[in-house]
């Protein structure tokens, strides 16, 4: 939202079903009796916010996409790509900036060790910045693994960043180096973190979420060890989230 600097975001929370991968409320029409049809969702509402920002519409979207695995690939990227596309038609018939969808996958296997000793930081991991886009990615599609942040303890392990639709046509290099110079500018710390913020903060906002819903037990499971996940039932019904005060959604309250 602070164009061009790119250090602050926007958090909107909304609640579905359990095990509702894709996201219901990125673009939706609602009848109102007196209005008729009004277009709503949470692209359109941060498009919105963005132009009262900096006084432009935004010129490209990279969409960086968390939670998803490999199996809901297309399913994810046909409706959500045509949520965000119906969201800038409904601000502008002729608006339809390019867009690029990332997903971004953290729980897997793969680890990266460097063939040279000279090769290594401190604790003997791959050094910060090391991206590896042949051999082990995908032969047709466009993947890559991306180790952005230092290691600490234990051993780094990489993101896997796989771009199913890329219509700004970035480069290899452009879009590596646009993904790892973002895991620098980070609110919480002062150094490079292993997930692209845009991913980070929405896990963290989705997790803040859950409280406004479950309250101080979003955390404990049944049995009451307190290290758990609160045991939810597919068929309950979904719970409105309270709505965020608007001027709460312009601070990022999540971090």
């Amino acid at each position: 939202m602070d164009w061009p600097a790119v250090t602050t975001y926007r958090g909107l929370v909304s609640a579905q079903q359990h095990r509702e991968e894709i996201i219901q409320d990125l673009y939706k029409v609602e009848q109102d009796p007196e209005k008729g049809p009004v277009n709503s969702g949470m692209v359109r509402e941060l498009l919105i916010a963005f132009k009262r920002s900096t006084n432009q519409k935004p010129q490209r979207i990279i969409f960086y996409r968390d939670g998803i695995s490999e199996g809901q690939f297309s399913q994810v990227l046909l409706c959500e790509m045509d949520a965000i596309h119906k969201a800038c038609q409904s601000l502008e018939e002729s608006y339809l900036p390019p867009v690029t969808f990332i997903v971004v996958q953290k729980r897997h296997h793969t680890r990266l060790f460097p063939s040279n000793a000279a090769q290594t930081d401190r604790s003997g991991n791959i050094l910060p910045g090391t991206v590896v886009d042949t051999v082990i990615c995908h032969r047709s599609e466009y993947d890559f693994y991306l180790c952005s942040h230092a290691g600490i303890q234990g051993t780094s392990r990489p993101v896997h960043y796989h771009v199913l639709h890329d219509e700004n046509k970035f480069t290899a290099n452009s879009l590596q180096s646009l993904t790892n110079n973002l895991c620098y500018t980070y609110a919480r710390c002062t150094r490079s973190v292993s997930v692209v913020p845009p991913a980070y903060y929405a896990h963290l906002a989705a997790f803040r979420a859950r409280y406004y819903i479950e309250g101080d037990g979003a955390g404990t499971s049944d049995c009451g060890s307190g290290t758990g996940r609160a045991v939810r039932k597919e068929a309950t019904p979904v719970q409105p989230l309270p709505p965020i005060s608007s001027n709460v959604k312009k601070v990022m309250f999540y971090c």
